[in-house]
């Protein structure tokens, strides 16, 4: 069952399926080791992984197990990063979300505000009843997304990465259909 990949709009984001006009950009985000610091594989080195990349998204889509969306800042159409819903399982109605952000991309809001709205899609559309998510305990800045988007730190894997080298844990964080409250300003969508 292949799972419809929207195209949702906010006031200062379009969040769209990822296309292949997207490697290059893909490149440079997962390149950084700066980006990637807290993520629990090294940067990429080689450019064909940005295809491999969006043949996942695709499939993923394709498979109904969820969907990746790139994110564009509206004012000028510019790549800054992605966020996703994955291992969606409509018997149980939950699902994962992440996100990935270019540096100059952060402390802006734009992780929240294209969450909120991949979350109030997923509300909507899927009627989900749990939405979870994972970060690495030394990433203060997601934990602070996922708070304010309303999840709840629900405990701590041990030693579950090992991040350059370092080993690391992660916090998990759960958020529950009874506790989501959207902003009043609503994403809007099409697909």
């Amino acid at each position: 069952m292949s799972l419809a990949t929207p195209t949702l709009h906010t006031a200062r984001l379009r969040l769209r399926p990822v296309t292949s006009a997207d490697a290059d950009a893909l490149f440079a985000l997962h390149s950084s080791a700066y980006v990637l610091r807290y993520w629990d594989s090294p940067p990429w080195s080689d450019r064909a992984r940005a295809g491999r990349f969006i043949a996942a998204s695709e499939q993923m889509a394709e498979e109904g197990t969820g969907v990746r969306l790139a994110m564009d800042r509206a004012s000028d159409g510019t790549f800054i990063g992605w966020c996703s819903l994955t291992r969606w399982n409509p018997e149980y109605r939950s699902a994962s979300i992440g996100y990935c952000l270019g540096d100059a991309a952060w402390g802006h809001g734009y992780a929240t505000e294209g969450a909120r709205a991949l979350l109030q899609w997923a509300f909507d559309t899927l009627d989900l009843n749990r939405v979870q998510a994972e970060a690495d305990t030394r990433n203060a800045a997601s934990a602070r997304v996922l708070e304010k988007l309303g999840f709840v730190r629900e405990g701590t894997l041990r030693e579950d990465c090992i991040v350059n080298g370092e080993v690391s844990d992660s916090w998990v964080y759960g958020l529950l259909r009874r506790e989501w409250h959207p902003v009043l300003s609503r994403a809007t969508s099409s697909v």
